[in-house]
């Protein structure tokens, strides 16, 4: 029997088998990243923030995934030529009817929708842009093992309508938790066994480094977010101590002498921490400073040491 002959029925043993997922810790790695990259996707379009966690990964037949989801869920179907294969995304009702609140800009103050109703065309085409962004997160997530593409087909409300193979093939799917404006939802991904098996060697180990590496989009969306918090500073003309009965004994209108003068350095705090030395002057009828030096607390300690 030669080497060819032998893969191949290895292959199909394996099929016919099923995947042991606890045997792809990659999967993990990949659908967490997933989850990450569609809040940062979806965080573009909204004022709300929304948060995906991975639930849950399991294996199945597909109609027996699909039937949970019958009359309650859309489902988007995604062409992947580098696996010659197709994928399935789907979003429940809740999910739906949240993100649409959250794209629209809602506050969430109003009670979530809960009639049993068919989608709205609103919220059909809600639901296909949301299906572009998952195909790029899904795009990024699986870069790590495989240069895929995800192409968006088209959009199916009727779970028996959503095909991708045979229904009785065996399939993976990961489920995710939406949480947004104090309400949610859930999102699967349902991918074919057989598109994972020729990955299956790459899968059944985590790629060295990959946890602690830095990921750029994340590093980027928190230093843009730090750069546009929002911190007040409050200028220190002069410092001087008071006993508790000389405070007590200040009047209305009483004036307190300083011994600064308009060529003082001037300190400017945030958060009640000393940040810089700046000098005091002035602009179109405003006050304004100007930084001179850092504020060094250490050798500011040693100088009022030394001043005593």
């Amino acid at each position: 029997m030669n080497q060819a002959v032998s893969n191949d029925i290895r292959d199909r043993l394996l099929d016919a088998a099923g995947l042991s997922l606890d045997r792809l810790p990659m999967l993990h790695v990949i659908f967490d990243r997933m989850a990450t990259y569609c809040a940062d996707n979806l965080r573009h379009l909204s004022a709300s923030p929304s948060y995906f966690s991975l639930s849950t990964i399991e294996s199945g037949r597909v109609s027996d995934i699909l039937e949970i989801y019958e009359a309650n869920a859309v489902a988007g179907v995604f062409n992947v030529p580098e696996w010659d294969s197709e994928i399935l995304v789907g979003f429940d009702r809740d999910f739906v009817f949240t993100m649409v609140e959250v794209l629209l800009g809602a506050d969430g103050s109003e009670p979530p929708e809960d009639e049993e109703r068919g989608f709205t065309n609103i919220e059909m085409r809600i639901s296909m842009a949301i299906f572009e962004q998952v195909g790029k997160a899904l795009q990024a997530s699986f870069s790590m093992v495989s240069d895929a593409r995800f192409k968006f087909e088209r959009l199916e409300t009727r779970m028996d309508f959503a095909v991708i193979g045979r229904r009785n093939n065996l399939a993976v799917v990961s489920k995710f938790l939406l949480q947004a404006l104090n309400r949610g939802g859930e999102m699967f991904v349902i991918i074919p066994q057989s598109a994972l098996n020729p990955m299956r060697q790459t899968l059944a180990r985590v790629i060295s480094g990959d946890s602690s590496t830095r990921d750029p989009r994340w590093a980027e969306q928190i230093r843009n977010e730090v750069s546009r918090t929002e911190v007040k500073l409050r200028a220190v003309l002069e410092e001087r101590e008071m006993t508790l009965g000389e405070i007590a004994d200040l009047k209305i209108g009483q004036v307190i002498e300083l011994q600064a003068t308009p060529r003082s350095r001037v300190k400017l705090e945030g958060n009640d921490q000393p940040l810089f030395w700046c000098r005091l002057g002035q602009s179109d009828g405003s006050y304004m400073l100007r930084v001179e030096d850092y504020f060094d607390q250490e050798q500011e300690f040693i100088d009022d040491v030394l001043s005593r």
